[in-house]
């Protein structure tokens, strides 16, 4: 019973505690929540925050890629006048808010565990 819902958490990283154990006092098992997050300790299955990655399309990606090869050769005296404006901080969908997911360590960046901004 524990791998079916540790493999929930898997495939549905944002699953909160209380649903899981809704879910499970639905099937005749009654947990608390501090034991459903110890066996997810158990399965290497941490409470961590969304990375935020910006949402780049696949155009995005190629000018990207192109804008670096073009400029692969260039010495750090070119780069030390290159004026990087990309700190602005745009809000597209939403609040800016925390979301938190269960992931293991080493799988922050993949697609599931993050949010697009």
């Amino acid at each position: 019973m524990n791998l079916l819902w540790c493999e929930k958490c898997k495939s549905i990283p944002e699953q909160q505690q209380k649903d899981l154990v809704k879910m499970l006092e639905e099937t005749g098992t009654q947990l608390s929540i501090s034991t459903v997050k110890e066996v997810l300790y158990r399965h290497n299955l941490k409470g961590c925050s969304e990375r935020k990655k910006p949402l780049l399309q696949n155009s995005h990606k190629k000018a990207r890629l192109r804008f670096a090869t073009a400029r692969g050769d260039k010495d750090c005296t070119f780069w030390r006048n290159v004026l990087w404006s990309d700190e602005t901080k745009v809000e597209l969908f939403g609040h800016n808010d925390h979301h938190y997911l269960w992931r293991k360590k080493g799988e922050a960046c993949k697609p599931k565990n993050t949010s697009q901004q």
